[in-house]
């Protein structure tokens, strides 16, 4: 039995028979589709845009902020060696992928014919895909906004047309994944909008039978083929957003009011069912909290603009996910490393150095209000002034919010301690991850994460790759790559592929409040891994205690320092030193000695001891392993003692 078979065996075994014939449906359906021609489009006769903003709205967006846009526009427009260094044909082209992420440029040879599965022949899709969300587009059309430049409308314009030419309806890689359409429609709505004011936007747009065809098939698609059942995550809110974004700024169509209507229901559902009571996304993976919270925003601004109106859920969701958010962040306004990371945004129209989170804040502060116990966001952005500017203000009454910043998530099962100095440390003790599958989960039950003033001292090394790296995508999943206990070598839960896992950890938190907290798991049944956190403000403490009851075992025990920190290892003690803002600071980790304990750093066989910073980026990270054996008695006790 090859692999492949193997994976999509485990994979038919998270799914109930509703969502196995809903799949089977929408595999005929697209080899029925693909069997014909694709008609020529919809007609369109006197359509116009007019989801415009408020003249006011860009001369509201900040000087700093616009400059910081402003120069990020100019580096994709080729001055520093080509558009993203590569010919702007050639990155419209199918057969060309580059990743800004990475900074790494596919070689010849990618077509439609290659399946993109096939990895050992592409590479990560995701270099194939992302750069055709058109989030650089939008980049060079908010350049033209803010300063009226045609330079940037006219490169947007060639390489839009570029792009639809080399990517016909229904053919090809771009049209196999729902939150690939989703996001790139909202982009095309943005860009459509950005442009408004150039003489040639009509004639891009509603005026060109070409992108009116490749507007209608994107919303086409999005309301046959939604992502179903055990894969409903943020992918279904992607492929909401943007059919709803899409149907109200270009309702051109006989179909789109049902289209609006359909998608409108999407999104409240899924919103809801994709996110806690408490605000933190269903699947623990922060980033993509960010990115549904952004893609949700981003839709309901578009039903604002056009009147048209959305379930009152949708807006208390996205409240509740703002208030999460503000509660999560540390002194530095950047929230839990938690999960999976891939960078990916629902709307970007802002420079490099722009501060993701505090944007996102500065908005929820401009539509929902901040509350007092809010940190405060000192940077500027461009989209917030954009944003607000459509998005009705929600109501400043009427609905409970939490009167001081919550420290314990139960549902969720995160737990975030402060200390004095800007202590931070996120204890996790919630679900694996999100429905059968936890695509996004990683094995990392009871691990804790520790900032000191928004330098990450005990780090959560992150996500590094997706696809086409195997090894790499075991270790930065691993119980072993997170500050927490492994047992035997194995993970707490069992993974049956790069984003599927068979069997999920269950945890439970015993204790939590502001300065302790305890939680177990039974990942390694019949033996309960039990962690208990403590921190001692008066001796700026912090103290780990882990308990294994159950029968004799090897235990490694891991605690992976952030990029920053340099560690010095005698014994079980570790000097742990680092500077910020020109200022060294310093802390001790006194490590449990019943284990042994070595430094690893940027080894590769296996791998260990890396931190990667974003997605297809990594870099060496001192870690720190002890091993031994548990006898169900023992305690390991772990004392980090900051300093300065």
């Amino acid at each position: 039995m090859t692999m492949s078979t193997t994976w999509y065996l485990r994979r038919l075994s998270r799914m109930g028979p509703r969502e196995i014939g809903g799949r089977v449906g929408d595999t005929l359906r697209r080899r029925r589709w693909r069997s014909v021609a694709p008609p020529a489009g919809p007609e369109t006769p006197g359509a116009r845009f007019t989801a415009v903003l408020p003249a006011e709205a860009v001369a509201a967006v900040p000087p700093d902020a616009a400059k910081r846009l402003v120069a990020e526009a100019d580096r994709l427009m080729g001055g520093h060696g080509g558009f993203f260094g590569v010919d702007r044909d050639d990155l419209a082209h199918p057969d060309w992928a580059y990743d800004p992420k990475t900074g790494r440029r596919a070689p010849s040879g990618y077509a439609f014919d290659v399946p993109y599965r096939d990895e050992d022949a592409v590479g990560d899709v995701k270099q194939i895909w992302e750069p055709s969300r058109h989030q650089f587009l939008t980049v060079l059309a908010a350049a033209y906004a803010v300063t009226g430049n045609e330079r940037y409308a006219e490169r947007v314009d060639g390489l839009l047309r570029s792009w639809w030419a080399a990517n016909p309806p229904l053919r090809g890689v771009h049209w196999t994944s729902g939150i690939e359409l989703g996001i790139r429609l909202l982009s095309w709505v943005w860009i459509r909008r950005l442009l408004d004011g150039w003489p040639g936007a009509a004639a891009l747009f509603e005026d060109n039978p070409v992108a009116t065809a490749q507007i209608w098939h994107h919303q086409r698609w999005l309301a046959a083929f939604p992502s179903r059942g055990s894969s409903a995550n943020n992918h279904v809110i992607a492929e909401a957003a943007g059919q709803l974004a899409a149907s109200c700024a270009f309702g051109w169509f006989p179909e789109s009011a049902r289209w609006r209507s359909e998608a409108s229901r999407s999104l409240e559902r899924q919103l809801r069912h994709n996110t806690f009571r408490s605000g933190l996304n269903r699947e623990l993976a922060t980033e993509y909290h960010g990115l549904v919270l952004e893609l949700g925003l981003a839709a309901v601004a578009e039903a604002d603009a056009a009147g048209v109106p959305v379930p009152a859920s949708v807006r208390l969701v996205l409240l509740r996910m703002t208030d999460a958010l503000a509660a999560v962040v540390d002194d530095a306004l950047r929230p839990p490393r938690q999960g999976d990371a891939d960078d990916g945004h629902g709307l970007v129209v802002d420079g490099a150095g722009t501060g993701r989170w505090g944007s996102l804040l500065a908005t929820g502060d401009a539509v929902f209000g901040r509350l007092d116990w809010w940190p405060e966001v000192t940077g500027t952005d461009v989209r917030t002034p954009l944003l607000a500017a459509l998005l009705r203000p929600y109501p400043r009454s009427g609905t409970a919010r939490p009167a001081t910043r919550p420290g314990h998530f139960a549902d969720a099962g995160m737990t975030i301690l402060r200390g004095p100095g800007g202590i931070w440390c996120r204890c996790d003790g919630g679900p694996h991850g999100f429905l059968s599958i936890a695509a996004h989960a990683h094995a990392d039950a009871l691990s804790v994460e520790v900032r000191h003033d928004g330098v990450e001292v005990l780090a959560d090394p992150g996500t590094y790759c997706y696809h086409g790296q195997p090894e790499w995508r075991r270790y930065f999943r691993s119980t072993l790559g997170h500050n927490t206990l492994q047992l035997d070598g194995t993970d707490q839960s069992v993974s049956g592929g790069p984003f599927l896992w068979t069997r999920h950890a269950r945890s439970r938190v015993l204790t939590a409040d502001t300065t302790r907290w305890c939680a177990e798991h039974d990942g390694y049944r019949p033996s309960v891994h039990r962690r208990k956190v403590e921190l001692v403000a008066g001796t700026r403490e912090l103290k780990v205690v882990d308990e294994v009851r159950g029968a004799r075992r090897e235990v490694r025990l891991a605690f992976h320092l952030g990029p920053a920190v340099t560690a010095e290892l005698t014994d079980d003690r570790a000097l742990l030193t680092w500077t910020r803002d020109g200022e060294d600071r310093s802390a001790v980790l006194e490590l449990p000695a019943q284990l042994s304990w070595r430094a690893h750093r940027g080894e590769s066989g296996p791998p260990l001891g890396w931190y990667s910073p974003g997605f297809g980026r990594k870099e060496p990270a001192t870690t720190l392993i002890g091993t031994g054996f548990t006898d169900g008695a023992r305690e390991f006790v772990t004392v980090l003692g900051f300093r300065g």
